[in-house]
């Protein structure tokens, strides 16, 4: 919500907290803290310890469903709670906005007081409240109006923020009501009844503005709910001023909230697109809000206005549409509407109330219905459909052109009245008593529906005049506070102005603008003035006339202004214009001008100014100056638009952004000099204590921010409101980016071509506090300019005196301001002051008319009187005024462009009329000379050609002519291509898609016909299937050529794998060298092993062939699978036709449908249809082409039947034979073909049938003007050279000579006998021709004919089946609705079945899975414990026999070590269940434990005792160990093998619980399938019988009834009959066989103990042959396996080769040994030399050394003192001689390196370094490495030659 900064919130403290109230963004007065009204002054100590609510409750809230709340005694528990009081009331005057006042102004705070308001917010959704039979209360802007009904006067109650008021709702004891305001944080107060005094004030209920309240039914807690962009719901216990609960109520807008009557723990909220469920529920974490939201289901979702909760927990929602949903458990459980699916309301239901019984709905489309509640309480869907139709018990229409959205009822003098809030602007008192005495509807009040679009005060009297979008314009008294007339027009107004007095003296004339671009003038008048008839009393105060109407503008108009002198009215609209018009008795337009934009405002100029200019401001930031035009000097002949009225433009320029980069740059500026002032103030102080200050380094400043750019909105900021303030200039109130500020404009007078291009910026700019998000809309003064009156977009007014009557930035520091409209939407739409100032009057969006005493007290008032003027003098005797009430009728401007239209076109054919007649009398003339001419001898006539005066003209004219023709020809080329595709387009939709049209061939010599289908050609899916087989072959061939890529592919991998074996092979047989015996014993091995594999495959062969004969033994219930296929085929044909209608009836799983088997039915069906009619329809054309053949061979017979003819005498002739006809049915194409003639036939039918329309419609001026087409006269019309030209090719009849012919008579000779024998033959034989050619035609024609009759009759067949056809079709189509119906519910179910199965599958293979690790433990498990017991036989067969220490070893084993684990898991493992023989094998075990375990001996088995042996002590310690890894291994793995078992046990639970789940499943599918056959069988299906097919007879006659019969096909019943004869043979043949079978079977049962007795037998002579050879039995096939140890000898072999391959590298070494020996002697003979040299070289040096001793001691008795030079010498020798004393040591280190002590020597000898010059050797050899050697530096040349010399 924009914050409004012209107040300030009142302080709504309670007494004892001392603290102001969050402020709320509006700035209002400041006053003292609240005080205690007089009935709370002994209740002081108690309500001081009152807390505040919002300490008891954190500010941080979860948007949950469920919210808790914790209590004071939860957060608190050692403060006491302290109650408010009862009697405790707020003071009013300490808590209602005041006015804002600037400081130290001296503008007094009542400047401005309420006096009266007029409108009424009708919009809200609740707004009207009623506490008494006679008080009525509403919202209007900041105030909540309390309307007396009887006195109609007003009392008022301001909010406390002054942010505006969001709803007030009622105690239901009407003691006491609630008011939730808007703000920041704003409060929610509670009033005291009648006394209006303010009894408790709730707080941090919402952080915007509440929207909606409502108390319980007993009156304890009041719900609460916000806007955004929290949405808030609160319970409070609104006596104690406590928050109980809250919780976010939804993330969309929230309508309404209510308790339940009947369960106060309930809520229900509702809103945009939800409704929702609200429980107080008491949890043991504390009580708690949970929230259920409804869900709409199938139903659309709606926005949900009104609802009611039911007794019995239900809920009743209104919907967009009109129905009313019963809503329960958070679902729709149905939707009631009328009788035939009509709505219960004709759009959105409003409200719903239960009012003693009886359900009451209120719609906006004006009715009032009541319902049956029990017949809706008890409601149920009866179908898919959700709908039940119910029919209200009484309905009220309240009227036309009502929309109620709420009722409040109210009870007086026992008699219960309703009054209603009308959207329209209305409120009503009802009486829904529906009696014989029941009172229509009466409206009390009306109101402007909506915005108040204008609003002008009289400037003569203290009367006002609004108007707005509801079509009407009202008259009020302002003195007396009441409305004295209303008038309504068709459309709405959105512009008004008082004629000023200059005008009308008077003030009765009113000048009003509509949306639809009409101007009104109206006058108001008392009608007492008028002469009174007999009889007839005026009893109204006041009447308005409409004078005049006229329509200047397209669109809506926006502003009128009278010029100062009244001589002229100027209009704007949103069409860009500006239209002026004369002052007069009647108003005579001037004409209008075009402006850059939609008109905002229109301004004349003061009187002060010297010219008349007129100043328009258009919303786009265009301003424009004219001059008031004059009438005489306007020519409006043929347009009323001026072109030469000078004009000047200001194009405004955003220069708000450079302000602010200004601003800016003059802050940082100012931080910088006052921080360099500190620092200043700083040294300075600094310097008086007499502190040093030491010079820093200059601080290194922060980088600063970088300053914002200059931003320039690209849509240019709207003008609001603006003012002349001096000639040329003019002030500016802008919105959008650019508000804020008021900006002084002036007129340029360079002028530009495109004001678009003009970029004009103001010369002063005045910044407007607290304007940014709050611009100014309105600007007015008083009449003596004193007081400025603003109008701000959040609905508040401002007041600023001007002193100099001028504006500066000084005078409007200081105003007075004060929030009266609503701050959501009540902008002000228009502030007037009264013609003395005594009064204020303000309209806004809201709906709200507000009236203001300036600075006079209400009781001068009481004198003054509204003045009605007086009506004009024949007023009486004026016929009414002609009204505009066709919105789309013609502006003035079109008007006059109709009638210069018409008058052209007149000129036009007056004109072309004369030259007709010239042209008409010049053709006459011409063809007299003509006729002249061809009189005179013909020696004397002049040719054709010689008419010719120039042919040069006729080509010229012939040129001209195909030059306009292809004029034409481009001209109507777009028109052309246009219906050229429109007309490709028709033949794409209605031809191209015909495969067949209807085709009639009629018969020739008969009335026989037969028809083609007319068939739609088939779309390409259903060929699809056509196309699959050979798709299908394509895709196998294709994919059999890449298997044998494939196969080619893998051939040659293997290929190159085999040759890359081979080849390691090779090379590994040449790397690896082998030995003859090596390679012979390996043959011997491989020789070996395949002998026993041999041996092992014929063993494993044996068992698996017993296995197999094992495995094909039948077990006891086998069943041959022959048997089960007959009985299978016999179940499957056994001709059991059991009905579909049988209750017991299980629809098969082949025979099952759905609506893809039933989609491929229907697709088969059609494709079959279609082919046979296709082929119906080629024989059918087949047989027209044969008509057109015989046709045309009729015509050659008749042709050459004339020619023969004309040989014979009439009499011998016979008749020739009709020639058929083709009818226009046989060739239906041809109507589709055409030619220019065809088409200009067409083209004159269409004009004809055009010009009769006209004739009968009326003159088609009108219309060719609207639509600016002008038909374009022909070429003969225009020119009358083309005339000439195409007379030019006549011909006459004088012209045409005709020759005349001579006739010769000649006398035929009489004919010879030869000739008349040959003229006998030849018409002997033209006459059999004759008959012959007429036969033949007679044939032609009497074949078609029969072959039209076969195959009419062969066609009517056809359509018998086509018919049965399409029944079918119907059929299977009305079950594939029912199928797709039900074919959700059969995928869920199917769904859930194949889920199940699925799930069924995977626990199948996990339990087998875990059965087979559950088979492996166990094998491990034995292999432990055979482990086991292999180690207790390994100890006894250690200890041998008689062993002394046998007791004490075993204990030693035996002795048990603790360890909590492994008592644990054998505690878990001895709970399983194993097999006996696990049992028996631990049972002796354990035993043998606790025996050796139970002795009381303590023995140490650490140490070995005396005279035992150490080795078999040690061993029994390693026996020990290994058996306790056994022990812990084996617990191990019964310990998997119980988790294992348990897993198992748990899953095959979970498998049987799927396993009944799935049974429950399938079965719910089978009896859904069951379901769905009954509805299929509920179709009726239609089958076509013959009588002879009807065999269903009852006492020899056909029944009426044929419920009871069957249709079958013939094929089925006489296979039926069949089937009885073979039943009675298969059951003789089946007992034949069963006889067989017996006898078989004793005989195998007898074969099968003789076998058995053989078998043991055999055994026993084996047994006992075996006990004689060997001693005992013998596995004769576990010898053989284990006769030869293959892997012994493989390593055998293993270890010849290593042995070979280390002989073969110990020679390789000892040659690398002795090639290194050599290299050895080689570096020793170097080393002897080298250190031969040294040594050398040490002597050199001992001699060296001693010279320079002796030169020492000269030197130094032959000078006293030493020399520097000698100094530096010595000094540099010596460090010469250090160095190569750390060389020779470094030399002795590395020649000890070379050697080691064990005489092995450094398998590399190098040289390693060199350093200063030196070469340090590694010289070793034998003899060196014994003893140690020294090292010396060995010289190089280098080295002497850079050492320095001594002398």
């Amino acid at each position: 919500m924009p914050s409004f900064p012209g107040e300030q919130e009142g302080a709504d403290e309670r007494p004892a907290e001392g603290a102001q109230a969050g402020h709320t963004g509006v700035k209002e007065s400041k006053t003292s803290l609240p005080k205690e009204s007089p009935a709370a002054e002994e209740q002081e100590e108690e309500v001081e310890h009152v807390e505040s609510d919002t300490e008891n409750i954190e500010g941080d809230l979860e948007e949950q469903d469920d919210t808790e709340v914790p209590s004071e005694a939860q957060k608190r528990p050692e403060k006491v709670e302290k109650k408010i009081s009862e009697t405790f009331f707020y003071n009013y005057e300490d808590i209602y906005s005041r006015p804002f006042v600037t400081e130290d102004s001296g503008i007094p705070i009542n400047l401005l007081t309420l006096k009266h308001s007029f409108g009424y917010d009708c919009t809200r959704s609740v707004n009207l409240l009623l506490m008494d039979s006679q008080t009525l209360m509403y919202i209007a802007g900041n105030q909540v109006v309390l309307l007396d009904l009887k006195t109609k006067s007003q009392s008022y109650l301001r909010s406390s923020g002054g942010g505006g008021i969001g709803f007030i709702t009622a105690h239901p004891t009407k003691q006491y009501f609630a008011v939730g305001e808007k703000g920041k944080k704003p409060n929610l107060i509670i009033y005291d009844y009648p006394s209006l005094r303010p009894y408790r004030i709730l707080r941090d209920g919402t952080e915007e503005a509440y929207v909606f309240g409502d108390f319980n039914n007993a009156g304890t807690l009041l719900a609460s709910v916000g806007s955004s962009p929290d949405y808030m719901l609160t319970i409070w216990d609104w006596k104690q001023e406590k928050i109980v609960l809250r919780s976010k109520a939804f993330s969309q807008d929230v309508y309404k909230v209510t308790f339940s009557a009947d369960n106060e723990e309930q809520l229900t909220t509702s809103g945009a697109g939800h409704i929702r469920f609200w429980k107080m529920a008491l949890t043991f974490t504390g009580l708690k809000l949970q929230g259920a939201l409804g869900r709409f289901g199938k139903t659309a979702v709606t926005d949900i206005i009104g609802y009611v909760e039911l007794p019995d927990g239900k809920v009743i929602s209104g919907t967009e549409w009109g129905n009313l949903l019963l809503w329960e458990g958070g679902l729709i459980k149905v939707e009631l509407c009328r009788a035939g699916h009509k709505p219960c309301h004709s759009g959105p239901v409003s409200q719903l109330v239960l009012d003693e019984g009886e359900l009451v709905t209120v719609g906006k489309d004006g009715f009032i219905r009541v319902w049956n509640f029990e017949t809706i309480d008890a409601a149920d869907s009866v179908d898919d459909t959700a709908l039940l139709e119910v029919e209200p018990m009484n309905e009220l229409h309240v009227g036309r052109n009502v929309s109620l959205s709420f009722m409040s009822k109210v009870h007086d003098c026992g008699q219960p009245v309703w009054y209603a809030q009308d959207t329209n602007g209305a409120i009503w008192k009802l009486d829904l008593t529906f009696s014989n005495m029941t009172r229509d509807p009466e409206c009390l009040y009306s109101f402007h529906s909506g915005r108040i679009e204008a609003m002008s005060v009289s400037p003569v009297t203290y009367l006002l005049a609004t108007t707005a979008l509801d079509r009407s314009v009202r008259i009020y008294d302002f003195i007396s506070n009441s409305q004295l007339s209303e008038i309504k027009f068709k459309q709405g107004g959105t512009a008004l102005t008082w004629a000023p007095r200059v005008v009308n003296p008077k003030g009765g004339l009113i000048a009003v603008g509509f949306e639809d671009g009409v101007v009104r003038i109206i006058e108001v008048y008392d009608p007492k003035g008028l002469p009174v008839l007999a009889g007839q009393t005026n009893t109204e105060t006041a009447e308005i006339n409409l004078k005049q109407a006229f329509k200047p503008h397209a669109t809506a108009v926006t502003a009128l202004a009278y010029e100062r002198n009244g001589d002229v009215l100027a209009t704007g609209s949103r069409d860009k214009t500006v239209f002026f018009f004369a002052v007069e008795d009647e108003y005579e337009p001037i004409g209008f001008i075009c402006v850059p934009g939609p008109v905002q405002a229109l301004q004349w100029s003061p009187p002060s100014h010297a010219k008349s200019m007129l100043l328009i401001l258009c919303e786009n930031g265009f301003a424009l100056q004219v001059p008031a035009p004059v009438p005489e000097e306007q020519d409006t002949v043929s347009t009323y638009q001026i072109k030469n009225l000078p004009t000047q433009y200001f194009h405004f320029y955003s220069i708000k952004s450079r302000i602010k980069l200004e601003e800016e740059i003059a802050l940082r500026e100012k931080k910088k000099q006052e921080k360099e002032k500190a620092k200043l103030e700083w040294i300075k102080q600094q310097q008086e204590m007499g502190k040093e200050i030491e010079e820093e380094e200059p601080e290194e400043e922060p980088e600063e921010e970088p300053l914002p750019p200059l931003y320039i909105p690209e849509e240019p900021s709207p003008i609001l409101c603006g003012f002349y303030s001096a000639p040329g200039k003019f002030w500016l109130s802008l919105g959008g980016y650019d508000s804020g500020f008021l900006y002084h404009c002036e007129f340029s007078n360079d002028h530009q071509d495109d004001p678009e291009n003009r970029q004009d910026e103001p010369f002063e700019v005045i910044p407007i506090e607290d304007t940014d998000n709050n611009p100014i809309h309105q600007i007015s003064f008083c009449t003596s300019r004193l007081l400025m009156f603003c109008g701000m977009q959040n609905g508040a007014l401002r007041v600023y005196p001007l002193q100099d009557k001028d504006l500066s930035v000084n005078t409007l520091k200081e105003y007075w301001s004060f929030n009266v409209h609503d701050n959501d939407y009540g902008q002000i739409q228009g502030i007037c002051s009264s013609f003395d100032d005594r009064f204020l009057i303000t309209c806004g969006g809201d709906g709200n008319i507000f009236a203001f005493n300036i600075l006079s007290p209400e009781d001068v008032h009481k004198e003054l009187k509204a003045q009605i003027p007086s009506p004009r003098s024949g007023l009486e005797k004026e016929k009414a005024t002609e009204d505009i009430e066709d919105p789309n009728a013609y502006n003035l401007e079109e008007v006059k462009q109709k009638k210069e239209y018409e008058r052209i076109m007149k000129e036009a054919e007056e004109k072309k009329s004369k030259k007709r007649e010239e042209l008409i009398a010049l053709r006459h003339e011409f063809l007299s000379l003509l006729q002249k001419n061809q009189e005179l001898p013909k020696h004397m006539q002049l040719h054709r050609e010689q008419y010719e005066m120039d042919h040069r003209i006729f080509e010229d004219l012939d040129r001209q002519t195909a030059q306009k023709i292809q004029l034409v020809q481009k001209e109507l080329a777009w028109e052309h291509e246009k219906h050229l595709i429109g007309l490709q387009k028709l033949q794409n939709q209605f031809r191209d898609s015909l495969e067949f049209d209807t085709v009639v061939v009629h018969a020739i010599q008969s009335n026989h016909q037969i028809s083609t289908y007319r068939l739609l050609a088939m779309s390409e899916k259903y060929y699809q299937d056509n196309k699959q087989p050979s798709w299908k072959r394509t895709v196998l061939k294709q994919a059999w050529k890449q298997e044998e890529k494939r196969e080619i592919v893998r051939e040659t991998r293997h290929a190159r794998v085999f040759v890359g074996e081979d080849e390691k092979l090779k090379t590994s047989e040449v790397r690896k060298p082998t030995t003859h015996y090596i390679e012979s014993k390996r043959e011997q091995i491989r020789r070996t092993v395949e002998k026993s594999d041999k041996v092992k495959a014929k063993i494993m062969k044996r068992k698996a062939e017993w296995d197999e004969l094992y495995k094909s033994k039948p077990s006891d219930d086998y069943e041959n699978p022959k048997d089960a296929e007959d009985i299978r085929e016999a179940q499957k044909n056994m001709g059991c036709y059991q009905l579909k209608t049988a209750t017991n009836y299980r629809v098969p799983e082949h025979k099952r449908m759905s609506t893809e088997k039933k989609l491929m039915q229907l697709t088969s069906l059609e494709v079959l249809i279609h082919k046979r009619k296709v082929n119906m329809n080629t024989e059918i054309m087949s047989l027209r082409d044969l008509k057109v053949s015989t046709i045309d061979e009729i015509k050659c017979l008749v042709q050459e039947l004339k020619s023969i003819q004309a040989a014979l005498d009439l009499s011998e002739r016979l008749p020739l034979p009709l020639i058929p006809q083709l009818h226009p049915d046989e060739v239906p194409e041809k109507k589709f073909e055409y030619d220019t003639d065809i088409l200009l036939k067409f083209k004159e039918e269409q004009e004809a049938k055009a010009k009769l329309q006209e004739q009968l419609e009326g003159s088609p001026s009108s219309r060719a003007f609207r639509h600016r087409f002008l038909r374009a006269p022909s070429i003969k019309e225009t020119d009358p050279r083309a005339q000439a030209a195409g007379a030019r090719p006549m011909k006459t009849a004088s012209f045409v000579v005709t020759d005349q012919r001579k006739v010769f008579e000649i006398k035929k000779a009489e004919p010879t006998e030869m000739e008349l024998e040959i003229l006998k033959r030849e018409k002997i034989k033209n006459l059999y021709l004759q008959d012959t050619l007429i036969k033949k035609i007679n044939a032609l024609v009497i074949n078609f004919d029969a072959e039209l009759r076969f195959l009419r009759h062969k066609k009517l067949k056809l359509d018998v089946q086509m018919k049965i056809a399409d029944l079918h079709y119907i059929t299977w189509y009305e079950e594939l609705l029912i199928l797709k119906n039900l074919e959700k519910h059969e995928n869920l179910l199917q769904e859930r079945v194949n889920t199940l199965i699925s799930e069924q599958e995977a626990m199948r293979s996990k339990l087998n899975s875990y059965l087979a690790q559950m088979e492996d433990r166990k094998c491990e498990i034995v292999k432990l414990q055979e482990c086991e017991k292999a180690l207790y036989a390994n100890f006894q067969a250690s200890l041998g026999e008689n062993n002394e220490f046998a007791h004490f070893l075993t204990k030693v084993l035996k002795k048990k070590i603790k360890c909590v684990e492994k008592k644990e898991v054998g505690r878990e493992a001895d709970e399983e269940d194993e097999n006996e023989e696990e049992n028996d094998e631990e049972s002796s075990l354990g035993t043998d434990e606790e025996n050796s375990g139970s002795e009381d001996e303590v023995f140490d088995d650490s140490v070995c005792p005396k005279n035992c042996n150490e080795a078999l002590f040690q061993n029994t310690i390693q026996l020990r160990q290994k058996r306790l890894d056994i022990e812990k291994a084996l617990t191990e793995e019964k310990k998997v093998a119980a988790n294992l078992r348990k897993k198992y046990n748990a899953l095959a639970k979970k498998a049987k619980v799927v396993e009944t789940s799935l049974d429950t499943a399938e079965r719910e599918l089978e009896t859904f399938q069951w379901e769905k056959q009954q509805r299929l069988n509920e179709l009726y299906v239609v089958v076509p019988l013959k009588l002879h097919q009807v065999e269903y007879l009852v006492n020899g006659e056909m029944p009426r009834d044929f419920s009871q019969a069957l249709v079958f096909t013939n094929q089925s019943l006489e296979y039926l009959q069949k089937r009885i004869v073979d039943l009675h043979n298969e059951k003789i043949m089946q007992r034949e066989i069963y006889k067989k079978a017996q006898e078989q079977h004793k005989q195998l049962v007898q074969d099968k103990k003789e076998m058995a007795i053989k078998i043991r037998q055999l055994e026993e002579k084996c047994n006992h042959l075996m006990m004689k050879k060997f001693g005992w039995l013998v596995d004769f096939e576990a010898v053989q396996a284990h006769s030869v140890n293959i892997r012994m000898e493989e390593l055998e072999v293993q270890i010849m080769e290593k042995e070979y391959a280390h002989s073969q590298e110990l020679k390789e070494w000892e040659e690398r040994i002795l090639d290194l020996r050599r290299q050895l002697m080689k570096l020793t003979n170097e080393n002897t030399s080298k250190l031969q040299q040294l040594n050398r070289f040490c002597l050199e040096k001992q001699q060296l050394e001693a010279k320079l001793d002796s030169l020492k001691n000269d030197l130094g008795v032959e000078f006293q003192g030493p020399r520097t030079t000698d100094i530096k010498e010595v000094a540099r020798l010596e460090s010469r001689l250090k160095h190569m004393a750390r060389d020779t040591a470094f030399l002795r280190k590395e020649i000890d390196l070379l050697s080691r002590k064990d005489g092995c020597l450094r398998e590399e000898l190098a040289l390693l370094s060199r350093k200063d010059g030196c070469l340090f050797l590694q010289p070793v050899s034998p003899q060196d490495s014994e003893t140690p050697t020294e090292t010396f530096p060995v010289l190089t040349p280098e080295t002497v030659t850079n050492s320095p010399r001594v002398p």
